[in-house]
């Protein structure tokens, strides 16, 4: 499916000098001017809409999704790519702890709801991203209007360290249950992530099973970053990363690519037969 690319500067309420960019990625078909897609948001790295995030979420929209990719660090400057190195890492790192998680989740916000405004979307949401966007795609499942999350090797979620006071409150809203019954969770890590030790995966995984929260749990054997095709320091691994690609293309063609009607619980038992 072909694809169009524009952007929006949308006002922000806790930041009144820098709007927030959103890079939006549309399907379009030939012909059907008035076609309606779901919406998918593209959470990035800390390195705000590089190439690969950029082609990553090409990829989701050439699949019939409209995405909106929201450049992170609008507070900080514009929204230029920053660049993969040293120097690059080390300004991206800054500006993950100095923004308040409040200003965070108020960018997930402003990109649901330009989603739902674009008279392209039909308003049935998800959302993706990797690294510091994985934890924040984690975040977004916290608004009722994402039907899933597919979180590739969140950080920080396990050590609550997101945001200016180092202190997030993602697995506390977890086990207060305010991710339970609201749509479908995909958690995605390398068992050789650095940044994502065993223990800090188990917590995750504990928490939402504890809080029966849907989710799929995958851990895989790849390093952080490995789906990233430039600049991966030798982590990338294409065939993986199609793999879990087409994996995360099932989980949104079943939550958001057609409408189930309203969940009904039938309390329909699992019978224990080969």
């Amino acid at each position: 499916m072909l694809i169009t690319k524009a952007y929006h500067d949308v006002h922000s309420k806790l930041n009144n000098e820098r709007p927030i960019r959103i890079f939006v990625i549309s399907p379009v078909v030939p012909n059907y001017p008035q076609a309606k897609f779901p919406g998918v948001v593209c959470f990035s790295e800390i390195y705000q809409v590089t190439g690969p995030v950029e082609r990553f979420a090409g990829q989701i929209a050439s699949h019939g999704y409209v995405v909106a990719c929201p450049s992170s660090f609008h507070e900080f400057e514009g929204p230029e790519p920053i660049p993969y190195d040293t120097e690059g890492t080390d300004r991206g790192n800054k500006y993950k702890i100095e923004k308040t998680v409040e200003a965070y989740d108020e960018d997930a916000t402003l990109a649901i709801d330009l989603l739902c405004s674009l008279p392209n979307c039909n308003g049935r949401i998800a959302a993706t991203g990797m690294c510091l966007g994985g934890h924040l795609a984690f975040r977004a499942a916290f608004d009722a209007r994402v039907l899933s999350s597919v979180c590739f090797f969140a950080t920080d979620i396990h050590g609550s360290t997101l945001g200016k006071s180092k202190k997030d409150d993602s697995l506390e809203r977890v086990r207060n249950g305010d991710m339970s019954d609201k749509g479908e969770l995909v958690m995605i890590f390398g068992k050789q992530d650095t940044h994502v030790p065993r223990a800090g995966r188990d917590l995750i995984r504990e928490t939402l099973e504890n809080a029966n929260v849907p989710c799929s749990f995958l851990e895989v054997q790849a390093q952080h970053a490995f789906i990233r095709d430039e600049s991966s320091k030798g982590r990338w691994d294409a065939a993986l990363t199609r793999s879990l690609f087409m994996f995360m293309m099932e989980v949104l063609e079943r939550t958001v690519g057609r409408d189930l009607g309203p969940r009904v619980e039938q309390g329909q038992r699992t019978e224990r037969v080969c």
